[in-house]
């Protein structure tokens, strides 16, 4: 190929890049709580794009499961349960936007200026390294790390049973 021509995995990258950022802008920028909630879901999805690019199969389906599935489901239950109408809505202060404006553009500015400071490449991405792989992970968890692993299940199984017995009714 020629060197000025992308390759496949850096189309991708950009892609992926837009579609992740489009999608979180339009979090921000959407009128229904819902639709922010769909366009949360598109964000996850392409952050999990960004995963697999990097070879780390494993948060990719983690991300996809945990936040777009149950954390998502959960979040549009609540919004669901709030009954949000127009009476609801708090009233729009404009210093406070005013403040808003001025922080979101420090930050901006902030951002750009470490980015052209910075050695932005994607050179690193499909690199054919295994260290994200499940396999590898597996036998990192289990052989170095068994006793830690081991006291976090049973300290989540105690949570668990603590949740039970304080959510039961007393009759």
């Amino acid at each position: 190929m020629l060197a000025g021509i992308m390759s496949i995995t850096e189309i991708l990258f950009w892609f992926l890049a837009v579609l992740a950022l489009g999608s979180a802008i339009m979090v921000i920028t959407s009128k229904s709580p819902v639709h922010s909630v769909l366009w949360l879901i598109v964000t996850f999805f392409a952050i999990s794009g960004h995963y697999i690019l990097m070879n780390a199969q494993f948060l990719a389906i983690v991300n996809i499961i945990v936040y777009a599935g149950a954390i998502m489901v959960l979040f549009l239950f609540v919004v669901m349960l709030m009954n949000l109408n127009a009476n609801s809505e708090p009233q729009k202060n404009r210093n406070l936007q005013f403040a808003g404006l001025i922080s979101g553009g420090c930050l901006f500015l902030v951002l750009v200026t470490a980015l052209m400071k910075s050695d932005v490449s994607t050179n690193h991405l499909m690199s054919g390294g295994d260290a994200g792989l499940i396999k590898n992970l597996g036998k990192v968890l289990f052989n170095d790390y068994l006793v830690p692993f081991e006291l976090s299940s049973v300290l989540f199984l105690s949570a668990m049973i603590g949740a039970v017995v304080i959510g039961k009714r007393s009759d």
